[in-house]
């Protein structure tokens, strides 16, 4: 097992040497490998970030929708893989990681919903003839950090979310559970 780094559409080892093992919690077993990100990697992030922010930001709430839909029906076709890369690196229950795999696509698809109904409102003025509207819209590049005991279950919602709203994400697997998080990213390439 490998955890490389996602930039720009594209798998990579990073710009440097720097790796880390992954370690079986239940043997101290070395299976698998983390690429660190160097601060060329986290350029070359930040800045297809905001090239990504500029053309998704433009992309219809409906369209965005249907893409995050399609991520969940992949989501939920590789829940055991998922789930067994859970287990594998953290030590949770197969049980309890299967349904925290499986739960993600159902995550995926509500914020694919809201993302649709991201409305509006009128706000009461003080002058009659004023008229105050909030209008949702995308933000910018989003950052998200997940934790090592529910490695999918948190990140799912940031990428989830951030992308149904309209923004780009920059995502941080955490080192002690890696591959799962790369499974997941890959259901929404």
């Amino acid at each position: 097992m490998s955890a490389n780094l996602f930039i720009n559409g594209k798998w990579s080892a990073g710009s440097g040497d720097r790796r880390g093992n992954v370690l079986n919690p239940a043997t101290g077993e070395t299976i698998g490998e983390i690429a660190f990100a160097e601060t060329a990697d986290l350029d070359a992030a930040l800045v297809a970030a905001q090239q990504g922010f500029h053309g998704w930001s433009r992309v219809s709430a409906y369209e965005r929708a249907n893409i995050l839909r399609r991520a969940a029906n992949l989501t939920r076709e590789r829940a055991d893989a998922i789930a067994h890369a859970i287990t594998r690196e953290q030590g949770k229950p197969l049980s309890e990681a299967l349904m925290e795999a499986r739960g993600a696509g159902d995550h995926i698809d509500w914020y694919a919903e809201e993302g649709r109904r991201a409305y509006g409102r009128v706000i009461p003025a003080r002058a009659p003839s004023t008229l105050q509207m909030v209008l949702p819209e995308p933000v910018g590049p989003v950052a998200a950090f997940s934790p090592w005991n529910f490695p999918i279950g948190q990140i799912v919602r940031k990428i989830a979310g951030a992308l149904a709203a309209g923004c780009s994400i920059i995502a941080k697997a955490p080192e002690e559970t890696p591959s799962c998080v790369v499974e997941l990213v890959k259901c929404f390439e």
